[in-house]
């Protein structure tokens, strides 16, 4: 049986979860691209993990966006190395990296007030602007 890939110290999948298939690839390879499946599409069902709760998957798939598919399935394709191992680890990192992303909550914004002299810079750079389109309009109109 395979050891749980970590996502954080509660939380981790298991590789069963994880579909890799392997296709040719368009990255670098010269002409070993065409007879060669070094590239990988790792797939992971979001969806009906039974690892994640589901404020977690509700994170996961709005950082996901359009690696999600309608099913609710992750895909993740790499093809930017020559050999097969070294794809697969990628895809099976930037995953982890994704699942992490969306593991912790995002901290609330705590609405805060603009100070005074804030206030007072942003009228005055109101004011310098209106007088330089004022002196765009045609000759004779100034008050």
């Amino acid at each position: 049986m395979a050891e749980p890939i970590m996502i954080t110290r509660f939380v981790s999948i298991d590789p069963s979860e994880i579909e890799e298939t392997f296709v040719r690839g368009s990255g670098p390879g010269g002409q070993n691209v065409n007879k060669v499946a070094s590239a990988v599409q790792l797939r992971f069902d979001l969806a009906n993990s039974p690892s994640l709760s589901e404020p977690m998957k509700r994170r996961v798939a709005a950082l996901a966006g359009s690696r999600l598919t309608k099913d609710g399935v992750i895909v993740i394709t790499s093809n930017s190395h020559r050999d097969q191992p070294l794809n697969r680890a990628e895809a099976q990192a930037r995953l982890v990296a994704l699942l992490r992303e969306g593991a912790h909550p995002p901290k609330p914004r705590i609405a805060t007030r603009p100070t005074l002299a804030s206030k007072k810079r942003r009228l005055e750079g109101k004011t310098i602007r209106s007088g330089v389109k004022r002196l765009r309009g045609a000759p004779g109109t100034e008050d």
